[in-house]
C-alpha cells in the first residue's frame, strides 16, 4: 500500500468535479458521511462492489485509483485542512477522558507492576488496531468506520459498527457529564464556602449539567468540522497537564495515612497520622506491587476504556492535511504515547498519595482531607473544563454513525446536523440526570463496545476486506488479526462475567454507590 505517497486531493479530472467543487470538498469534515452528489449514489448498496465503481460510493468517497493502479490511493471524500499538531491535539483529547480520574483506583486494585503491564499492553494493542483501520481505509479508499463495516459485511456490518460507536461514545459522554453533575456543585459550594447548601438552584448538579450542555457543548458540537476543535482540544489537554502536575505536587504534601477532614478534631485519628520517627512505616502506606480483589474486575474495562479513540481516528484522518497512512499512524502513536505517560504518572502519584484509601473518583478523595483546598479546587475546575471540551469531539463520530445508518445517501444538511446534535445531547442529559454511579457506566460499556471497536471489528474487517490473492487466510497478518479478534472476545467475556459476579454478590461499589 502507498505508505509514503501523499494522497493528494487536488482536482484531477472531471470525475471529481462533484467531489471537490473548490478544493474543499463539502467541508464535510466528519460529515464525509453526508455528501452523495453523484447521480449513481443509490447503487452503492452492493457490499462487494469493485474499486472501479467510484461514482457509486455513498458519501461521495470515490476511490480514484483503479484496481490496476494500486500505488496511489486517492481519497477524494474531502480535502483535509487540519495540521499535524491540531490532529494530535484532537486525537489526544479523544483518548484523554474522565478515565484518568479512575486510574489511581484501578492501580490500587491491581498493584503498581500489574497496572503498568496492563496499561502497556492496552496501549500497544490500541496502536496496532489503529494500524489495521488505516490499512483498511487505504485499501478501500473509505475513511469511515461504518463504511469499512459495510464493505466487509454489507448493511449488518455497517449497523454493527455504527451501533458500537454510538453506544461507546454515548457512554463516554455520559460519564463526562456525570463528572460535571457530580463535581461542579461541590466546586461552587467550596468557592462560596457554603457548608450546608439549602438547595439553591446553582448548586444543583442537574441544572448545572443542562447549563453547561447548552452554553458550551452545543455550540462546539454544531461546528461543521472536527478540525476547528483543535484549539479547544489543546486547551483541554493543558488543563489535564495542570491536573497531573497538581497530583504529583500533592503526593509530597499529604501525610500518610491522611487525616480525614471530618475527624480533624478527634485525637484517635490524629495520633496515627504519622509513623513514629523510629518506628516502622504504617502498613497502609506501603504500595502493593500486585494486588487482586473483587474490584480488580473493574480495572480491566477502565483500562480498555482508557485508550478508546478508534471512532475518532478516521474522521481525524479525513481532515488531516496531505494525508498518508504513515502520517496518520504517527499522529496516533504520538497521542497514545503522551496519554500513556500521563495516565501512568497520574495513577502512580494518585495511588501513592492515598494507597488503599483512594476512591473510584480521585478528586473526591482530596476533598475528604480539606474541602477548601484552593489548589484542588483549581484542579477540579481544570478537569471539568477538560471533560466538557472533550464531549464535542466524542459527539462527532456518533452523529456521523447516525447519519451513516439512517441517511446514508444524503448530502450535508445544516438542519439535520443541528437536530442530531440537539437530540443526542438531550438524551445524554436525561441519562446523566437519572443515571447510577459512574463506575457502573464505565464498567458495562467498557466491557462491551470497547473490545468491539478496539479489537474485534478492525480484525474481522481486515480479514474480510483484504483480498485473498494479496493475503491468503493463512498469511501471518491475517492470523495475527484473528488472534487480535480472539483477545477482544476474551476481554469482553472476562470483563462482563467479572462485573455480573460482582453485581450479584452485592459488594460492588458501582451498584451500591458511594
Amino acid at each position: 500500500m502507498s505508505e509514503d505517497k501523499p494522497a493528494e486531493t487536488v482536482d484531477t479530472g472531471p470525475a471529481e468535479v462533484n467531489a471537490i467543487p473548490n478544493g474543499k470538498g463539502h467541508e464535510a469534515g466528519e460529515e464525509i458521511t453526508a455528501s452523495a452528489k453523484t447521480p449513481a449514489a443509490e447503487d452503492g448498496e452492493n457490499p462487494h462492489r469493485t474499486e472501479n465503481t467510484e461514482a457509486n460510493l455513498p458519501e461521495n468517497q470515490e476511490f480514484m485509483s483503479g484496481v490496476e493502479d494500486k500505488k496511489t490511493t486517492r481519497f477524494t471524500d474531502f480535502e483535509g485542512k487540519t495540521s499535524f499538531g491540531m490532529s494530535v491535539f484532537n486525537l489526544g483529547n479523544a483518548i484523554m477522558g474522565s478515565g484518568i480520574l479512575g486510574l489511581a483506583y484501578a492501580m490500587a486494585n491491581t498493584g503498581v507492576v500489574l497496572f503498568l503491564s496492563l496499561l502497556t499492553v492496552v496501549a500497544v494493542l490500541s496502536s496496532y488496531s489503529i494500524h489495521l483501520l488505516l490499512k483498511l481505509s487505504g485499501i478501500v479508499g473509505i475513511r469511515a468506520y461504518e463504511q469499512l463495516g459495510y464493505r466487509a459485511f454489507g448493511t449488518p456490518g455497517k449497523m454493527a459498527a455504527g451501533i458500537a460507536i454510538t453506544l461507546q461514545n454515548i457512554g463516554a459522554m455520559s460519564s463526562y457529564l456525570y463528572i460535571v453533575k457530580y463535581e461542579f456543585p461541590l466546586v461552587i459550594q467550596a468557592f462560596l464556602k457554603v457548608d450546608n447548601p439549602a438547595g439553591e438552584w446553582y448548586m444543583n448538579g442537574n441544572y448545572l449539567v443542562i447549563i453547561v450542555s447548552v452554553a458550551v457543548i452545543l455550540p462546539l458540537a454544531l461546528m461543521k468540522q472536527l478540525g476547528y476543535l483543535g484549539y479547544t482540544s489543546g486547551f483541554s489537554l493543558s488543563c489535564m497537564v495542570f491536573f497531573l502536575i497538581s497530583v504529583i505536587y500533592k503526593k509530597f504534601n499529604i501525610p500518610c495515612p491522611f487525616v480525614d477532614f471530618a475527624f480533624n478534631s478527634t485525637a484517635s485519628v490524629l495520633n496515627v497520622s504519622v509513623a513514629d520517627p523510629g518506628g516502622a512505616a504504617d502498613p497502609a502506606c506501603i504500595p502493593k506491587m500486585a494486588n487482586l480483589n473483587s474490584q480488580t474486575a473493574y480495572t480491566i474495562p477502565i483500562l480498555a476504556f482508557a485508550f478508546v479513540c478508534h471512532p475518532e481516528v478516521l474522521p481525524i484522518y479525513t481532515e488531516l492535511r496531505n494525508p498518508t497512512k504513515k502520517k496518520m499512524q504517527h499522529v496516533a502513536n504520538i497521542s497514545i504515547a503522551v496519554m500513556y505517560i500521563m495516565y501512568f504518572l497520574a495513577a502512580l502519584f494518585g495511588y501513592l498519595t492515598f494507597y488503599g484509601e483512594v476512591e473510584a473518583e480521585l478528586l473526591h478523595t482530596y476533598s475528604r482531607i480539606d474541602p477548601y483546598d484552593t489548589l484542588i479546587l483549581c484542579v477540579r475546575v481544570a478537569v471539568l473544563t477538560a471533560v466538557t471540551l472533550t464531549v464535542p469531539i466524542v459527539l462527532f463520530p456518533v452523529r456521523r454513525a447516525i447519519q451513516q445508518m439512517m441517511f446514508p445517501n444524503k448530502t450535508f444538511y445544516w438542519p439535520r446536523h443541528i437536530a442530531i446534535a440537539i437530540v443526542l445531547l438531550t438524551f445524554i442529559n436525561m441519562l446523566v440526570i437519572f443515571a447510577p454511579n459512574i463506575l457502573g457506566i464505565f464498567g458495562v460499556i467498557g466491557a462491551t463496545s470497547a473490545p468491539c471497536l478496539i479489537f474485534i471489528f478492525p480484525a474481522v474487517f481486515y480479514i474480510r476486506i483484504v483480498p485473498k490473492e494479496e493475503e491468503p487466510l493463512r498469511s501471518a497478518p491475517k492470523i495475527l488479526a484473528a488472534c487480535f479478534a480472539g483477545i477482544g472476545f476474551l476481554f469482553m467475556i472476562m470483563s462482563l462475567s467479572f462485573i455480573i459476579i460482582d453485581w450479584t454478590s452485592g459488594t460492588s461499589q458501582a451498584s451500591s454507590g458511594h
